[in-house]
């Protein structure tokens, strides 16, 4: 059996994605959080031992601690305010002195990477302090410090993420041109997993990069590169304060100004590790370390992905530590828009299902036949199949099927259709539809009733797709809405009997058709 560890953070950003590395090398975890209900629903959970426990108080953080090997701390309060330094400072003391009596053997914390200097930012200085007392606690204690986490849903990562693409031209401060030594989470990770593993005479911090050392200003060049987006026009000035680059950042950013601004501060410091000790006990893999490009693309990899709307949309867990979690705030893992809808249909569910089968091609769209005729010709003289593609088939749909300008993604037969968008847009698109029970009757056999939900998503790219969204938003109530009525009146009038009614084709020319209910054209 292997030795028990403690993850305390493990609802956070890098504590989420510890537990199952470290379930994966054979440890047993103990994942400690003030409300430990707040991890229920993760794949992990029943491999875990969840304790409750609030690392200020003593009596609680030491029973957490009983009879573990190894204890992760990775608490910091950055957001909750001007005083997160003291509640940071009062957490560590009171986690140092349980971990000692409570016969911890080693304990492993991420601080934050920053230079060996005086009139360091509150929140470097709050992360230095935090790994002095644990460094003095009497445990051995393995500090690694880290500089940018890149990875979807780390702060960090997010405020470039979301400057870079948002912002196709910005003037900025001069710490822009200040070098960073940015590391993958993939590497933050595998590093707190062999800390553990580290000799009880090893108690010291280490710095950890990645491969490469760039100024911000690369960064997010490189970023544009990465995403697709065009060379972004940067101007370094020197009268935006960090006060000011903080409001700055948490207006054009979703990042809350609590976070924004101790981060902004950070950035005034080079951060570029002094020393690579960390190899004499954790060597590098075979590949090295994971590059600046390599990581982006990984952390930007899930929005490319087909799964991207059942990932985001259904909190699924994600398949590498780049990935979002459900657990991430809200404002992490990029801009996504979504409209979201929901109807009841009198109809039963085989019969709604007929119809969002057969959308599409000679079945048009269900709602302002114009407008989607105006949409084709338009995609056509960008370039894009327009609604020219049809159907291959006007009764069933497989994945990968053309559906006029949209790509069948997954089908999930009675349930799901998933249209991934192939016209031509600043972004990536997603049409969702899907039929749910209504519930049952009062005798509890099914009803007859069934609910239709629809699902407009929307990834942007760059400014011109946030503008693009706005632009099109005021008419979804036409489209989208018209089309959720014209799908629930169809499936009503074939529940009662009534033939499929002919609709306008992709040209505008009726497609006369006759479907019964359960039937087949004729």
């Amino acid at each position: 059996m292997g030795a028990l560890v403690a993850v305390t953070g493990v609802t956070g950003y890098v504590g989420g994605r510890l537990v199952p590395e470290l379930l994966g090398a054979g440890y047993r975890v103990r994942a400690v959080a003030r409300n430990p209900a707040r991890l229920r629903g993760r794949p992990w959970y029943d491999e875990v031992e969840a304790v409750a426990a609030d690392a200020t108080r003593l009596d609680e953080i030491r029973a957490a601690l009983e009879g573990v090997d190894v204890a992760y701390y990775l608490i910091h309060s950055l957001g909750t305010g001007q005083r997160f330094a003291r509640r940071d400072r009062l957490a560590a003391l009171t986690f140092a002195r349980a971990a000692r009596e409570a016969g911890v053997g080693r304990i492993v914390y991420l601080g934050g990477l920053h230079p060996e200097e005086e009139g360091l930012s509150p929140h470097l200085e709050s992360r230095r302090e935090v790994e002095d007392i644990l460094l003095a606690s009497g445990v051995p204690t393995t500090v690694l410090r880290a500089a940018v986490i890149l990875g979807s849903g780390s702060a960090s990562f997010e405020m470039m993420r979301y400057l870079t693409e948002r912002l196709p031209a910005m003037t900025t401060p001069r710490w822009v041109d200040n070098r960073i030594q940015p590391i993958a989470i993939r590497d933050v990770l595998r590093y707190l997993v062999a800390s553990a593993t580290m000799p009880p005479e090893v108690s010291r911090a280490f710095d950890i990069g990645g491969p490469e050392v760039l100024t911000y200003r690369e960064m997010m060049q490189r970023y544009a590169a990465v995403a697709g987006l065009r060379r972004r026009i940067i101007v370094g000035v020197g009268v935006l304060s960090p006060r000011l680059s903080s409001l700055w950042v948490s207006l054009v950013t979703p990042v809350p100004a609590s976070i924004a601004r101790p981060l902004v501060e950070s950035l005034v410091h080079e951060v570029v590790c002094r020393e690579d000790d960390i190899r004499q006990w954790v060597p590098d893999p075979p590949e090295g370390l994971l590059p600046f490009d390599e990581a982006v693309r990984l952390a930007l990899q899930r929005i490319q992905d087909a799964d991207v709307v059942t990932r985001w949309s259904s909190a699924s867990v994600p398949g590498a530590p780049s990935d979002p979690l459900p657990s991430d705030p809200d404002w992490a893992g990029g801009s996504l828009y979504r409209d979201r809808r929901s109807t009841e249909v009198a109809a039963p569910p085989e019969v709604l299902w007929q119809v969002l089968e057969s959308i599409g091609g000679e079945a048009g769209w269900y709602s302002w036949p114009l407008a989607w005729r105006v949409r084709g010709v338009l995609d056509r003289i960008w370039g894009g199949p327009g609604l020219r593609r049809g159907r291959r088939d006007p009764l069933r749909l497989l994945v990968d099927d053309a559906v006029d300008f949209w790509r069948v993604e997954e089908v999930q037969q009675g349930r799901l259709l998933r249209l991934r968008a192939e016209m031509r847009v600043p972004g990536l698109a997603w049409l969702e539809l899907g039929v749910e029970p209504a519930g049952t009757s009062s005798g509890g056999t099914a009803t007859d009733r069934c609910v239709m939900t629809q699902l407009a998503t929307f990834h942007p790219q760059g400014l011109l797709g946030h503008l693009y969204w706005w632009a099109v938003t005021p008419f979804h109530g036409v489209v989208f809405g018209g089309m959720q009525r014209g799908i629930r009146e169809e499936a009503e009038r074939r529940a009662g009997g009534e033939p499929a009614r002919a609709r306008p084709g992709p040209g505008g020319q009726p497609a006369v058709r006759r479907r019964m209910a359960g039937g087949s054209p004729r």
